[in-house]
């Protein structure tokens, strides 16, 4: 799967350097000694993958720790994504702790979501996402259209991807009980949850009331798998004013773990009455 957008390019560029530094057993103090032009403080930025690199640091850093030739090729070409902007980059609508998302979620093979109050982006209709951004009281109606833009611009870059990913939601019954924007919004987005489930192009799950307690009560998620094992598994936690993306692989493993036990808990769209 393509890596898309800078920042998710940096990161996993990042990564790697970091991997191999690390094999060739050089700190970052000797390789900033190594007189390649790349400070201590330079080198623990790009391994962290806070600014662009260029394709002739990848090669130094990679002649620096003995890195074949193709591997450093490979690396090389990736440096220049670390600079090369999507359309979600340089837009100013979409906070910045929220464009890392969007490129994981344009790379993920997998997105599993669990959402308990309203439906999620990626799933709103145009006119729901507006009830959406009403109710958060949105600085004005052009800022609201602005974001509502961007969302369903978000949502057909997901479904146009070629491979498709896997993506599998459980909403809660809260999500397709509530009346968002009214009955006849509401009624809409339920006739849209359909189509897409019928078409394939997503699982969806309901999550009952009649549950009681469940797994998943401490809040919405998302768990984005990839298929390059250079690229870690992460689940992603939004908050009003941020984000948190855990990487760990004991932290994916719990939430994977709350994931399958409300998968099981939950039923299929169409079964929902």
């Amino acid at each position: 799967m393509p890596i898309t957008g800078q920042r998710v390019a940096r990161r996993t560029l990042g990564r790697r350097l970091t991997r191999l530094r690390v094999a060739s057993g050089k700190t970052r103090r000797e390789v900033a000694e190594a007189r390649l032009g790349i400070s201590e403080a330079t080198l623990h930025r790009i391994e962290t993958g806070k600014v662009p690199v260029t394709a002739a640091n990848v090669r130094a850093l990679c002649w620096l720790y003995g890195v074949d030739q193709s591997v450093t090729d490979v690396l090389a070409e990736l440096a220049l994504g670390t600079s090369q902007e999507e359309w979600w980059d340089s837009n100013p609508v979409i906070p910045d702790w929220f464009k890392l998302y969007v490129g994981l979620e344009a790379s993920a093979s997998r997105i599993s979501t669990y959402y308990g109050e309203i439906i999620p982006g990626e799933l709103q209709t145009e006119q729901y996402a507006l009830a959406v951004f009403a109710a958060e009281r949105a600085a004005d109606d052009e800022t609201a259209r602005r974001h509502v833009k961007l969302r369903m611009q978000r949502q057909k870059a997901l479904f146009a991807r070629k491979p498709a990913p896997r993506l599998v939601f459980i909403l809660g019954e809260n999500a397709v009980a509530r009346p968002v924007g009214g009955k006849a919004v509401l009624d809409a987005q339920l006739d849209h949850l359909r189509d897409i489930a019928r078409s394939g192009a997503a699982e969806i799950r309901v999550l009952p009331f009649s549950v009681g307690a469940h797994a998943a009560m401490a809040g919405a998620f998302r768990i984005l798998d990839f298929d390059d094992p250079d690229d870690p598994d992460t689940v992603y936690l939004e908050s009003h004013v941020g984000a948190v993306y855990l990487e760990e692989p004991h932290e994916v493993d719990e939430y994977r773990r709350i994931f399958q036990l409300t998968y099981d808990a939950a039923i299929a769209l169409e079964d929902h009455a």
